[in-house]
């Protein structure tokens, strides 16, 4: 109840602009230590590993926020969650976006062939996919209008979560410590919800029944 108390409308205030600074004021120095060659000897790939491990970073703190609202009782906490999501999306598109520019150099028609080909690719670009829908539906308007399937329709951030730790592993060529680790962090989380990853799951058969 005291956590619950003291997050009132001038501290939520305050923590979303902390948030917006620390994710955009993190994004623009490493992509300006980029473009002034101070990312070491490969900086394609430090980049990519920062937007992607950055993008699942968020998405795994956007997972935490309903537990623990529930946990501390501090309800107050659920204003953060479409935040860090939609910032979870921004990291995530820029990490489709680098490997686009720099991986495959603007050969946009070179994009179908690696999905179809490199199957961590297929599951990046389906989480991506996923992501976009969720991101695009996060408006309180859409919310209206989608009424209860709403609810269901974000009930796909799980499984997005799933396709995410699954395109981590797989890119990983040698040490898998890392992207281990986080699958834990990310199953832990999938086991407290796993009601809504379990609605999910049949919600999308019904669709296509």
């Amino acid at each position: 109840m005291k956590l619950a108390k003291l997050l009132n409308g001038s501290t939520i205030f305050w923590i979303k602009v902390f948030i917006h600074g620390l994710c955009i004021g993190w994004a623009s120095l490493v992509f300006n230590q980029a473009a002034y060659d101070q990312l070491g000897g490969d900086p394609v790939e430090a980049l990519l590993h920062f937007t992607g491990i950055s993008a699942f970073n968020l998405l795994l703190l956007c997972l935490c926020i309903s537990p623990l609202a529930k946990l501390l009782r501090a309800s107050p906490l659920m204003k953060f969650r479409r935040l860090l999501g939609l910032y979870a999306f921004a990291f995530a598109s820029a990490h489709l976006l680098t490997y686009i520019l720099f991986e495959l150099q603007l050969e946009w028609y070179l994009l179908g062939s690696e999905i179809v080909k490199r199957p961590y690719i297929t599951v990046g670009f389906l989480a991506w996919t996923i992501l976009l829908l969720l991101a695009l539906t996060s408006p309180k308007a859409a919310q209206r209008r989608l009424g209860r399937n709403w609810q269901k329709l974000h009930n796909w951030v799980y499984p997005a979560g799933g396709l995410v730790a699954l395109h981590y592993i797989w890119s990983v060529k040698s040490d898998i410590l890392q992207p281990t680790l986080y699958i834990g962090l990310l199953l832990i989380l999938l086991f407290f919800r796993k009601d809504k990853f379990i609605s999910a799951t049949y919600w999308f058969n019904t669709k296509r029944s």
